[in-house]
């Protein structure tokens, strides 16, 4: 379904984030969603995240998570000889979900998933955010780049520690 808002003007004005306008272009906000299993977001700390699944009933052989470019798929398959529960009895009421599912997480540029836990029923997803040293701000100091001549101006911007007057003196007597 489509989003009942606009975003071509938005698209036309801004360079690298078709994917982002795709994404709530194509959000099913207003669609029931599905809701199985609930689970928690977590900001562990600066750029550590943690998911916590609720997967009561699952074993940790039945369950997948998959990590691909910019999207975290955690799937549950029961295996279908469960009619009953461990001690053969048959269920009068069933209230723990018990059905396969397939959640997907997108994960913005640079996330990766640093491992997985499950304990009391809860499945816990660590992720980080790495940024690579290439794209780390790095601060550019003036006059540190390389240059053959040296260039000198009324202001003192030449030789360090000598006035411009001395500098206009010195650059006379080397050109004569």
């Amino acid at each position: 379904m489509r989003s009942a808002f606009d975003f071509a003007p938005y698209r036309r004005s801004t360079v690298g984030f078709d994917r982002l306008f795709d994404m709530l272009e194509n959000s099913s906000f207003g669609q029931s969603q599905e809701n199985y299993p609930p689970f928690d977001l977590i900001k562990a700390g600066d750029n550590e995240y943690r998911i916590e699944l609720a997967v009561a009933g699952f074993k940790p052989d039945e369950l997948d998570i998959i990590a691909q470019e910019n999207v975290l798929i955690v799937s549950g398959r029961k295996s279908e000889d469960n009619g009953g529960d461990s001690s053969g009895g048959d269920y009068i009421y069933r209230g723990i979900a018990n059905r396969s599912f397939e959640r997907r997480f997108a994960l913005a540029d640079h996330i990766k998933v640093t491992g997985a836990d499950m304990k009391d029923g809860l499945l816990v997803i660590d992720l980080v955010r790495e940024i690579p040293e290439s794209m780390k701000p790095k601060k550019i100091n003036i006059g540190g780049g390389s240059s053959e001549r040296q260039e000198r101006s009324a202001i003192g911007g030449g030789e360090q520690g000598k006035p411009a007057s001395q500098q206009t003196v010195d650059a006379q007597s080397e050109n004569a």
